[in-house]
Parts: C-alpha cells; sequence; structure tokens
C-alpha cells in the first residue's frame, strides 16, 4: 500500500478514547489524541461510532484499576465487529499480563512510556493480517523525550493542565510510579514556556503546572530551584493569564525562593500542595518519606507569615503497615493543631513490587476505615471553620458552568476536580472571572453573589 493510499485509508478511520485517572493522564490522552488526529484519524465521543477504541488506563492503586477493568470489559461486552480495542496508561505499562488474562479479546497493548507511538500500534493494528494482539512495550528506562511537538497540555473550559515533567526519582516504599513511569525527566524550560503562551492565546485564564514532582523540576538537567526559574520566566511570557498554579510538591522542597515568587508574582497563586502522607516520625521513616516534621511546622508558619491567604493542601495515608493507635493520634493531633486547608485521606493498600508490598499488611480493614473516616472528620470541622471565616470576603471566582438559575465556579483558593466549588447565585457566563462576595459557607463549598 502506498503512503497516499494508507493516509486515505486513516482518514476514514475514527477513533474514541477514554482516559481514566489523573490529570497527569489525561494529558498524555490527549496527547495520543493530537497524533492521531495528524496521522488522519478523527475523534468521536461516541463508542459505537469508532474504528479505533482506546483506552488510557490508570494502574496507580487497586480501585484505579479496578475502575480501568470495567471500562475495558464494557466495551468489549459492547463492541461490534470491526472494532479494534487498545489499552494504553499506566496499567499497562505495569502489569500488561494482568490486563490480557482478564480481558483476551483486547487487540493491543501500548505502555505509557511510550505514548507518543500510538500511530504506528494503530497501524500495526489495522493490518489484515493481524492475528495476534499487538503489545508495544519497548524497554526503556524513561518515559520517552520525543514528544513530536505535540502539546502537553489538556484544556477544560478555562482552566489547562501543562505538564511539566513526567516519572518520579523520589523511593518512597509505597508508590509505584516509579516502577510504571521510571526517574523523573523534566521537559525543557522553552518548551514550556511556549505552550504556556499558545494556551493564554487561547484565552486561558489558569494553568496549572502538573508532574509526579514539580519541586523536582530542572534536577535532571542540573538546576537548582528550576521551578521558581520556571515560575519567574513564566509569569513573563503570559502577564495575561491570571492564574498560575502548582500542584504535587514533596516535603522539604518548597525552597524559600519558590515562595519569594508566590509573594512577588500575584499571577503565582498563593497555594501549596504537599502531599505529607503522614505525621508520626516512625511511619514516615517506614514510608521512606522525610521525617522532619519540624520542617512541615516551620513551613507552614513561615507561608503564613509571608502570604496570610496561602492555602495549604495536603494528603495522608491511614492504615500503613504497622500504624499503631499511637501514631494514628499523633496523625489525628496533627491535622488539629497545624489547620491545613484542604485535606484528602487514602486508606493504604499493597502495591505489588513495591517495598512496602514485603511488610505485613496488619492494619485490619475496619480500622483502616475507621481511621480514614475519623480523620476526615476532625478535617471536616477545620474546613468549615475556615469557610466561615470567608463570608463577607469578595473573592475573584472563575465560573466554569450554570443552570437552575446557579452558576458554579471556583475560587483561587480551589483547585480543579479536587477542591471546592463556588456556587453563585444568578447565570454567570463560564470562563468569565468574577468578584463575588461570599454570603454563606459549608464543609467544602462556599455560596455567593456577584458584585
Amino acid at each position: 500500500m502506498t503512503r497516499q493510499s494508507k493516509r486515505k485509508q486513516e482518514r476514514r478511520r475514527r477513533f474514541f478514547i477514554l482516559s481514566l485517572g489523573c490529570a497527569k493522564n489525561t494529558v498524555d490522552a490527549q496527547g495520543m489524541a493530537t497524533l492521531l488526529e495528524r496521522a488522519g484519524y478523527r475523534a468521536v465521543g461516541d463508542p459505537r461510532r469508532a474504528d479505533l477504541l482506546i483506552v488510557n488506563t490508570c494502574g496507580f492503586i487497586e480501585p484505579a484499576r479496578e475502575e480501568s477493568l470495567a471500562a475495558l470489559r464494557e466495551l468489549t461486552a459492547s463492541r461490534r465487529d470491526g472494532q479494534t480495542l487498545l489499552v494504553a496508561g499506566c496499567w499497562s505499562q505495569r502489569d500488561p499480563e494482568a490486563i490480557l488474562a482478564a480481558v483476551p479479546e483486547i487487540d493491543g497493548m501500548l505502555g505509557t512510556r511510550r505514548w507518543m507511538d500510538v500511530v504506528e500500534v494503530a497501524r500495526e493494528l489495522a493490518r489484515p493480517d493481524r492475528r495476534t494482539p499487538v503489545v508495544h512495550l519497548p524497554p526503556t528506562s524513561t518515559v520517552g523525550q520525543d514528544e513530536h511537538d505535540v502539546p502537553r497540555v489538556t484544556v477544560q473550559g478555562a482552566s489547562a493542565y501543562l505538564k511539566i515533567a513526567d516519572g518520579c526519582s523520589r523511593a518512597c516504599a509505597f508508590c509505584a510510579i516509579p516502577l510504571i513511569k521510571g526517574p523523573a525527566v523534566s521537559r525543557p524550560m522553552a518548551r514550556i514556556l511556549d505552550e504556556a503562551a499558545m494556551l493564554a492565546g487561547r484565552g486561558v485564564k489558569e494553568i496549572v503546572l502538573i508532574a509526579q514532582d514539580t519541586t523536582a523540576y530542572g534536577r535532571d538537567m542540573g538546576m537548582e530551584d528550576g521551578l521558581a526559574a520556571l515560575l519567574e520566566r513564566m509569569v513573563e511570557r503570559v502577564p495575561e493569564v491570571n492564574w498560575i498554579r502548582v500542584m504535587y510538591g514533596f516535603p522539604g522542597a518548597v525552597t524559600p525562593r519558590l515562595m519569594e515568587v508566590m509573594v512577588r508574582c500575584p499571577q503565582v497563586l498563593p497555594y501549596l500542595d504537599i502531599p505529607l502522607q503522614h505525621a508520626h516520625p516512625a511511619v514516615l521513616r517506614r514510608m521512606r518519606r522525610p521525617t522532619d516534621i519540624d520542617w512541615v511546622r516551620r513551613t507552614v508558619t513561615t507561608a503564613r507569615e509571608r502570604m496570610p491567604e496561602v492555602v495549604i493542601r495536603t494528603t495522608f495515608i491511614v492504615g500503613y503497615p504497622g500504624e499503631t493507635d499511637e501514631e494514628f493520634a499523633t496523625l489525628v493531633d496533627f491535622v488539629e493543631e497545624m489547620a491545613l486547608d484542604r485535606v484528602g485521606v487514602f486508606t493504604y493498600s499493597h502495591e505489588k513490587g513495591t517495598d512496602a508490598a514485603a511488610l505485613p499488611d496488619n492494619v485490619p480493614p475496619d480500622v483502616k476505615e475507621e481511621r480514614r473516616s475519623r480523620l476526615m472528620a476532625t478535617q471536616q470541622q477545620i474546613s468549615l471553620a475556615k469557610n466561615r471565616a470567608l463570608v463577607g470576603q469578595v473573592l475573584d471566582v472563575l465560573i466554569e458552568g450554570q443552570g437552575r438559575g446557579l452558576s458554579v465556579g471556583r475560587s483561587w483558593r480551589d483547585a480543579p476536580e479536587i477542591d471546592g466549588l463556588v456556587l453563585v447565585e444568578g447565570s454567570v457566563p463560564a470562563g468569565k472571572m468574577a468578584r463575588v462576595e461570599i454570603t454563606g459557607a459549608l464543609e467544602y463549598d462556599l455560596v455567593g453573589q456577584v458584585r
């Protein structure tokens, strides 16, 4: 078949892509979609109309794998003759044998480290003489850097995620990300800045910088304080973007220079996302996480002194192997003491291949769940008190939707998808940055009216 006839055939092919898991996975899915469209494929929103079905799986923890498996089985059960099913993403990278055993009807497998090979894999799947699944998991130590000039972004309304790095070089005992993604690989700063400018040109009002560890940005390229340097360049490059938000920091890596940039540059939101995972030094030691809780106290105190409006988000794991009642009580006391703004709590589960999987999972499931509920109840009261303190204040709110006489948006205090919302009286156009007076407070959300 000639190259021209191959392109004509691809122009007739349609694809549907379902992305599961985190925003970083969504960025990868958008990258695959862009490459397929460049090759002549056409995206459709209905899987029944597609020739190629792609599920971009999440394989981080067991509930995510269960969700991915359910999606694969649903598409397998409903697909028609002539449709091919490709499994991509983190789970296919981590455990392809388990997927093939659970869903033997799949046609292909593409690992997350080589998402950029999706067009080549799609062409292999379309070969009329193919008789076996196409498994594309070439040995590679890191996520590929040959991005084919695909913007590493995904846009959701007036907000956009921009991936600045991939992979992780930390050695946390419980985490499978280094096994899935490999060590951290930072993207060139010039490329990131060009993509930020592209987003600004499209009218994006919020850019959310993401990576497995944003505070490690540039370290693999020999940079010090690379994230702070990137932010300084970005505010110069895209002064028209209202909000620049940083997610996924690491304890001990919030440097004085990074905090100084947040103080000096109003575009860079005073929002610190630092997953702490626990507060008892012995548990943190078993997790292979930083154990200096006093650093956390000093950092929070300094941040609040320099940025009185700062919002601090974190996550904790309860039920880690060996967690005693005393260690959990220390965590509860810490949450009450620090009164952080946003807290997520997860129960521990073994992840194959991690060092923690060799430890006895000796905290009963009902105890894990009771601890999660107790910690969330503690934080819920803190969150309600903080929200009530905002009543009467006027906040900038990015409107994301409307209906039935109400508009829904987020203040700068709220990251997309994981934090609270602001319910605004009346109909305000989506994408508008509105000045909203807060008139009511719920545990996680606010109520207000446009000034």
